[in-house]
């Protein structure tokens, strides 16, 4: 793999021990406030801080007042962020940390696959194979064996 390749390949990894840290930590938020108030705590304390970053911080290209520009559908991930974090919040509360992440994760590649197939929503296409299919397979094989 050439270098080019290794540092989002790390950053995405960050990102996922940080999607786990904050699945524990919403979860811990709902024993004590509830699901919808941790939800809305976390989704606040999220819009304040890109507030932050982005007026105070100097971060962006500055081309917020374009956002009129984005399709429609593409405002979806607000809401489908509320959901997200209703439902890892719920699965880990009932399964545990390991069970709900596999699921997580077997969802997000079958869901990957599917978008990078078709070229949704602007990504690049990215034929399905039998190889992949069975890449995925053995991936959900894989997460079978943690949930035993």
């Amino acid at each position: 793999m050439i270098q080019s390749e290794i540092l989002p390949l790390v950053v995405a990894a960050l990102a996922g021990l940080a999607m786990a840290l904050q699945g524990s930590l919403n979860t811990l938020l709902n024993k004590t406030v509830g699901l919808w108030e941790a939800t809305f705590i976390v989704h606040l304390l999220a819009t304040g801080t890109v507030a932050a970053l982005l007026f105070l911080g100097g971060v962006g290209t500055g081309e917020l007042m374009r956002f009129g520009r984005a399709p429609w559908f593409s405002f979806l991930g607000g809401p489908i962020g509320v959901a997200i974090t209703l439902g890892v919040v719920i699965a880990i509360k009932k399964v545990g940390m390991t069970y709900a992440t596999t699921s997580i994760i077997v969802g997000q590649v079958l869901a990957a696959m599917v978008i990078d197939h078709f070229g949704l929503f602007g990504v690049e296409k990215l034929a399905f194979s039998a190889f992949k299919l069975l890449g995925l397979v053995f991936l959900a094989l894989g997460a079978r064996i943690l949930l035993s």
